[in-house]
């Protein structure tokens, strides 16, 4: 007896294993395998490229003020729409219109000196006029020996003393103009400075970005607002080189943006890049978003599916059911109860469908295992979907 009971435990775990072995067999070759069908129709394909971008404008501009200053009102906030022209934001300009008022009274003051200077040259014409005519007198004079030498000589210079007080006086009412120009300029210096503490919108738009408050100090340069033009919004996508050859300006396109997944915005394609990144392969395609999101931003994300090509009428399968074997696309069809493979060949391909071009009929049976598994073999039994 305990001899057998020797011989019985190995024989028992041999029949075990036999029976797993069994198992697994019946289960892989003869069980009934569940899966789902589909039927072939006909429809539409639409075959599309995917790329992934930010939102942008393709106007946009920072807004920073010429001048420094402290900012004394700042009415435009985030969120806000503008017209061109409309103001923004304004600086302290208490300096500056004291700075326009000394530059007004130093106009005044040269205006003033100005006609001083035209008083001065009249005077100095009368007297050039009135000096010519004596010596032109003591001229006639002298020639009947009415008039001596010393008079002539003292004629001929009052007559050079007058024609030199002229050339002083028009020398000096050109000094004064230029003098009058001068301060025109620093007024008009100093009125451009005054009008630069007040800054406007240089276009329509949308303000997307605020980042000063009143009374925080600017210097030329420092951002205050940022500004986009609503006119032509853009989503700048970077899409796979390889698809290069399939993309046209003016395709049609549908936009994707993360916050809506579920929800598709009609989009066009504004223009294509024309550099490749080095390292992703990847190159820029803007693709304008003809209408926007209730609430939207620049630079967030979004995916762009670009239209290639469109067919209709075509008999169409989804691509959870094609089989590749050796380079080969193929389906399983149903033949009876057991699932058989076909080599198809397919046309136009989009990401979940493709167009049949041969091997399959409309109103044929094509098979996956439920679950989304392949079939493991072919000819295999099928449960009843």
């Amino acid at each position: 007896m305990p001899k057998f009971t020797r011989y019985l435990r190995p024989i028992a775990k041999f029949l075990a294993l036999a029976a797993v072995a069994g198992g697994i067999v019946y289960w892989l070759k003869f069980s009934p395998l569940p899966v789902s069908e589909h039927r072939i129709e006909r429809g539409q394909i639409v075959a599309e490229v995917m790329g992934t971008g930010t939102l942008e404008a393709r106007v946009k501009s920072t807004i920073s003020p010429k001048i420094a200053g402290r900012i004394e009102t700042l009415p435009a906030d985030q969120g806000d729409d503008v017209k061109a022209g409309q103001p923004l934001f304004t600086l302290d300009d208490a300096d500056l219109k004291q700075q326009v008022q000394i530059a007004e009274a130093n106009i005044a003051s040269a205006q003033a000196a100005l006609e001083r200077l035209k008083a001065d040259q009249a005077q100095a014409a009368a007297v050039l006029e009135q000096s010519r005519r004596n010596h032109e007198r003591i001229q006639r004079l002298l020639s009947s020996r009415a008039a001596s030498e010393e008079d002539s000589d003292k004629a001929l210079e009052a007559f050079q003393v007058a024609e030199a007080g002229v050339a002083r006086a028009e020398a000096a009412m050109v000094e004064g103009q230029k003098q009058l120009l001068t301060a025109q300029r620093n007024l008009a210096y100093r009125q451009a400075l005054l009008a630069d503490s007040r800054v406007s919108a240089p276009f329509d738009g949308l303000i997307v970005r605020r980042y000063r408050d009143p009374g925080d100090i600017v210097v030329p340069g420092s951002p205050t607002l940022t500004l986009v033009s609503l006119d032509e919004i853009w989503v700048s996508a970077w899409v796979d080189e390889t698809e290069m050859a399939r993309l046209r300006v003016g395709q049609p396109a549908r936009v994707v943006f993360r916050s809506e997944p579920q929800r598709s915005y009609e989009g066009q394609v504004a223009r294509l890049g024309r550099e490749a990144d080095r390292e992703t392969r990847e190159f820029i395609v803007d693709v304008r978003v003809l209408s926007l999101p209730e609430n939207w931003a620049v630079g967030q994300r979004a995916e762009v599916y670009i239209e290639t090509d469109r067919k209709s009428g075509v008999p169409v399968l989804p691509t959870t059911y094609i089989v590749w074997r050796d380079a080969q696309s193929g389906v399983f069809c149903k033949a009876g109860n057991r699932a058989e493979w076909r080599p198809v060949r397919l046309g136009l391909q989009a990401r979940e469908s493709a167009e049949v071009a041969e091997g399959l009929e409309p109103g044929e049976v094509v098979l996956v295992a439920s679950g989304g598994k392949s079939l493991p073999l072919e000819g295999r039994r099928l449960a009843s979907p």
